[in-house]
């Protein structure tokens, strides 16, 4: 055997261990002892089945999972370090990174799931739609409900002086966008937020009133009648169909198809400083959606059992259930097919798109919280800032050299340029291309575009 310096013969044992043996590019978690925090909803199960299915602990990680009383604390919490990770609302690491609300630089390089959330009317509010909606042979609404069948319920409100109240989870949730543009293609207006003059209410012109309510505390609320309806994730559209107290009117998938709903999101300063840890994460989490949606959902009942559990969900597993196997129950017996009510992973769900990003920025934007015209290059450098599919990539090949997933479960990170084609699976029909948000945005009728201030 030839003679090798050291240093060279230790170059060349890695370069045959490269070559021959599953390689772990990235090494040992920096930070092994975690907690990670999470709002009690069906979609934080990628956390859960990652730490009950042993996944975090296979990456050399010690994970404590705490439940947050609101999407406030708990994003306050991540930024103040009291957390080191969480599962987030899509809008809030774009929101913080910007500026709206809370400022700090928050990323997220995994996307935790896709649709899963619904608009839910109180009982009486339903009685006063039904006349309008259109029924099929069976006698039951056909769906997708539109928001213009609740224009001549709003007029009443108004005629007898009251308002009409919708709750909604936070001031950058999928849940506020989502039912903003439910009422706006239906012609109502649900308000602007004005902070260049000091009001962020969002409110300003608005028809109807948006205010904000923790998801746990949706059905109560509506039951005492402070709110006439909400947009919330499950199970609380599910808790108010089984308590009898409303009827869910449409899903988020039925007004925009498979799109983006939570993240998980660490800090800028956590990222850079635990390269490795963030990795490991994901790898995780990765594993555990993918578990979630592998072989045509068939882990889902187990999952309902494991969310069900008092520290994760803590709500009765057949309200759980209802919209995580394959179905969701608009009315008590109305219960239709969903295959894609909570999509984990397939249609690449886990990638941190950048047209997801934007999405979110042009909301930002229609609705005034982001106050003055941005240029197409502006949100495309924002989205790169916040959203970090490098990241998600080297956690994804790290995987595929492991043996724990294929390459064909992921996009082509070779040709894959973080935009999705244009979609116009909108329930209004209108398209959506992530390189031209202004384009985008000029084809609402109702909100803020171009030069448009408050």
């Amino acid at each position: 055997m030839p003679h090798y310096h050291k240093t060279a013969l230790a170059t060349l044992l890695a370069t045959l261990f490269f070559n021959t043996q599953a390689r772990a590019e990235v090494g040992a978690p920096e930070k092994e002892e975690l907690k990670l925090g999470f709002i009690k909803l069906t979609d934080m199960a990628p956390l859960a089945v990652a730490y009950e299915k042993g996944y975090f602990e296979d990456e050399g990680l010690y994970v404590t999972l705490e439940a947050q009383a609101n999407w406030k604390v708990l994003l306050d919490r991540v930024i103040d370090g009291q957390l080191d990770g969480a599962h987030m609302l899509a809008g809030q690491p774009i929101g913080a990174t910007l500026g709206v609300g809370t400022k700090a630089e928050v990323v997220t390089a995994f996307s935790m799931d896709l649709n899963g959330n619904a608009i839910t009317v109180s009982n009486d509010v339903w009685r006063a739609m039904l006349p309008s909606l259109a029924k099929g042979s069976d006698g039951k609404p056909l769906h997708p409900i539109k928001a213009d069948a609740l224009q001549s319920v709003i007029k009443g409100y108004k005629e007898q002086g009251k308002s009409f109240n919708f709750g909604m989870v936070f001031p950058v949730s999928t849940h506020n966008y989502e039912l903003r543009y439910w009422l706006a293609a239906g012609g109502i207006h649900p308000g602007y937020y004005a902070p260049a003059k000091g009001d962020n209410s969002g409110q300003q012109q608005a028809d109807v009133l948006l205010s904000v309510t923790p998801p746990p505390q949706m059905p109560a609320t509506l039951e005492a009648g402070t709110i006439s309806g909400y947009s919330v994730g499950e199970p609380w559209n599910q808790a108010a169909v089984a308590k009898g107290i409303g009827v869910p009117v449409v899903t988020d998938e039925q007004i925009w198809k498979n799109n983006p709903e939570k993240v998980f999101g660490v800090t800028q300063a956590f990222a850079d400083k635990y390269p490795n840890t963030h990795i490991h994460l994901i790898k995780a989490l990765i594993r555990a959606a993918y578990w979630l949606d592998q072989n045509n959902n068939a882990n889902r009942m187990q999952a309902v059992q494991i969310l069900a559990k008092p520290n994760y969900v803590g709500a009765d597993a057949k309200v759980i259930a209802n919209s995580m196997t394959g179905t969701f129950e608009y009315e008590k017996g109305d219960k239709r097919p969903a295959p894609d009510f909570n999509v984990f992973f397939r249609h690449h769900a886990t990638y941190p798109y950048y047209s997801d990003a934007i999405w979110y920025m042009t909301q930002m934007r229609r609705w005034g919280q982001i106050a003055e015209a941005k240029p197409d290059s502006w949100y495309a450098e924002m989205a790169k800032k916040v959203y970090r599919p490098d990241v998600y990539a080297i956690a994804a090949k790290e995987l595929i050299a492991e043996g724990k997933m294929k390459a064909s479960d992921f996009p082509d990170f070779a040709s894959e340029s973080g935009y999705k084609p244009a979609d116009s699976h909108f329930i209004d029909g209108v398209s959506y291309d992530g390189h031209k948000p202004n384009d985008y945005l000029k084809q609402f009728a109702i909100g803020l575009k171009g030069d448009d201030k408050l």
